[in-house]
């Protein structure tokens, strides 16, 4: 099942690319609010490091460190988004479907990590 870290390195990859080129977008679908122009850096550089940290992946998707690396950016993002959910203050139209998204990979990665490696 190495095609979850693909599949969860891609998710970032395209997250940080949204959060790079268009933080203010971001904002208003997932957190339903605008960001400020503090904020606005702070998306940019959150969206280089996201499309850092996808390509870590590459070329080998399959490797241990890679796989855990991502099972916990997602359980993290999970468990973020969920509590922003709750509290209800900052909701936008895509943050239920990207928690939701990110429960997805999370669970998937932690099938993965526990699956024995094949020699």
């Amino acid at each position: 099942m190495k095609w979850a870290t693909t599949a969860a390195a891609v998710e970032a990859a395209a997250t940080g690319l949204i959060l790079f080129l268009g933080p203010v977008l971001f904002g208003r679908l997932i957190f339903g609010a605008e960001l400020s122009e503090p904020g606005q850096a702070l998306g940019r550089l959150t969206g280089i490091v996201l499309l850092g940290f996808a390509l870590t992946s590459w070329p080998d998707p399959s490797a241990r460190p890679v796989t855990r690396a991502m099972l916990v950016y997602n359980l993290l993002a999970t468990v973020y988004l969920g509590y922003l959910g709750m509290m209800g203050t900052l909701v936008g139209a895509l943050l239920w479907p990207a928690a939701i998204l990110h429960l997805l990979f999370t669970a998937l990665l932690a099938a993965e990590c526990m699956a024995p490696r094949r020699a």
